[in-house]
């Protein structure tokens, strides 16, 4: 079983911490969720500028790496395993799970009631920005929070030769080698936090969308047996997939995703409202381009509509939470990519699949609304939001096949997420793996389990709220942790000219 593969010390450590969180969080489940959303709102109000600002600094170093010498640096001397379909398909899918799915169809109708800037809800302006700002929040900025730890930990691995996928190794250049030591375990250790909250939050989302699709087609009461069901028939899925492995289980799952994902969007494009999705896109993106620095620094410090609070600010902490883990797995995945691939593989691949989802779903159900074809905002209002995405799907041509094929989705998403997770957590927590080898069959399936069996316990506990607003709060002391990449990335690559070379180049 290969037991010796296993690092001993960061499984003890994040172990422990995980079972003393839960057991805070459902023990002193009022006082903990109270003390948490205090923090968050501290983080959010106070040192909100803080995630902005690290966000478009993200974005535009990881413009100038991509185009400066450096993009041209080969990471690994082997040619890809993969196909650049197989190797985006795995990197979009593990980044984004079936978040997509669910907000994908119906954050327009948030910001069409709810607008920013000020502007009259349900008003003509407010109608150019609904579009708009899911494609913002899910778009360039969101990816290049994901993108960044991919970049020093590659070089890491297949330029400096590191042994391990971690953020520890990443910082080498910075913390010599303590590395190996106790700062080493601690940031290895800190990302598992925001990760097991990530999956919390995705399946928070995921399952009572699913249940909601189950009651609509079969009548069964939606109740949390029902959410336990769902979770149970994922986990033995995904377990199949973890036991055979990244090549075999997760490429070939990841791969058909994104088949399904791409044909159900053309069938509703071909045959639902094209014309209005070709202009409200062309539309969206102008409003894009024309308020981006707007979007990306809004605080409203004397409207003090709390917008960039519950939306942006709220994205920026999810991402940073989930950026570690979206990080390690893209970079398992691109050996033998160049620098340049690997950041606009996923700054483009990765926006354009998001938007994918906006532009088409939201824009379909988007036109139902204005054109009284659909009752979505009310229903949104009367009785929550699954239920309006429910009403959206239903009201597109074969409303029912495409609803079916919809939740079909949906549930691979969330699979695959749990299974690039579950994966990564096995990946970090183990030792001595040469290059190439994965971690042991059983410790992959044990960390997937791990993952869905916390999120079953907090369900049932009313818990899993605070750990949704635990992984928002990981996600603040991450910034500094991918400050840190940065800057050990920077001298690393200053230090070494010779990666440079033309033996290492593309």
């Amino acid at each position: 079983m290969r037991f010796q593969t296993i690092d001993r010390q960061i499984l003890g450590i994040a172990l422990s911490l995980i079972t003393v969180l839960i057991a805070g969080i459902l023990i002193a489940k009022e006082a903990g969720t109270s003390f948490l959303n205090s923090i968050l709102s501290f983080l959010t109000g106070n040192l909100g500028s803080l995630y902005l600002w690290a966000c478009l600094i993200i974005f535009f170093f990881l413009l100038y790496l991509a185009f400066s010498k450096y993009g041209k640096i080969k990471l690994g001397n082997e040619r890809p395993q993969l196909s650049t379909f197989s190797w985006l398909a795995l990197i979009f899918t593990a980044g984004i799970g079936s978040g997509i799915m669910y907000w994908g169809v119906i954050e327009w109708a948030f910001y069409y009631s709810s607008p920013p800037f000020g502007m009259e809800p349900m008003g003509l302006e407010a109608a150019g920005f609904a579009q708009t700002y899911g494609m913002f929040h899910w778009g360039f900025s969101a990816w290049a929070i994901y993108c960044l730890p991919s970049i020093p930990i590659s070089y890491a691995v297949y330029v400096r030769k590191e042994k391990n996928f971690r953020l520890s190794s990443t910082c080498r250049a910075i913390i010599g080698d303590r590395a190996d030591g106790l700062l080493g375990k601690i940031i290895d250790v800190s990302f598992m936090f925001g990760l097991i909250g990530g999956i919390g939050t995705s399946l928070a989302l995921g399952t009572p969308l699913l249940a909601e699709g189950l009651h609509y087609i079969f009548g069964l009461e939606k109740t949390t047996t029902l959410n336990l069901w769902i979770i149970i028939a994922l986990t033995i899925f995904f377990s199949i997939c973890l036991y055979f492995g990244l090549h075999k289980g997760l490429k070939l799952l990841s791969d058909w995703n994104l088949y399904l994902y791409v044909a159900l969007l053309i069938f509703i494009f071909i045959f639902g409202p094209t014309a209005f999705i070709i202009a409200n896109f062309s539309e969206s993106v102008g409003v894009l381009l024309n308020n981006f620095f707007r979007m990306s620094l809004y605080t409203d410090p004397v409207g003090n509509s709390g917008f960039s609070e519950a939306w942006t600010l709220f994205y920026w902490g999810w991402w940073f939470s989930y950026a570690p883990f979206t990080g390690m797995f893209a970079a398992r995945v691109s050996q033998g990519r160049t620098i340049r691939q690997l950041i606009l593989g996923q700054l483009i691949g990765g926006t354009l699949g998001c938007w994918l989802s906006f532009v088409i779903f939201g824009n379909t159900a988007f036109f139902y609304e204005l054109k009284g074809v659909a009752p979505i905002l009310d229903n949104l209002q009367t009785q929550g939001t699954e239920a309006a995405i429910i009403t959206a799907l239903t009201s597109m041509p074969l409303g029912f096949i495409v609803m079916i094929l919809y939740l079909l989705v949906a549930a691979i998403f969330l699979a695959t997420t749990v299974n690039s997770a579950a994966f990564t957590l096995s990946d970090v927590a183990s030792k001595n793996l040469e290059m190439g080898e994965e971690p042991a069959r059983w410790y992959r399936v044990f960390w997937g389990i791990l993952l869905t069996s916390i999120s079953i316990i907090l369900m049932y506990g009313d818990g899993l709220k605070a750990l949704q607003t635990l992984s928002i709060i990981t996600g603040f002391p991450l910034i500094f942790v991918t400050a840190l990449m940065i800057a050990a990335l920077v001298k690393s690559l200053r230090e070494n000219k010779e990666d440079t070379s033309s033996n290492k180049l593309e």
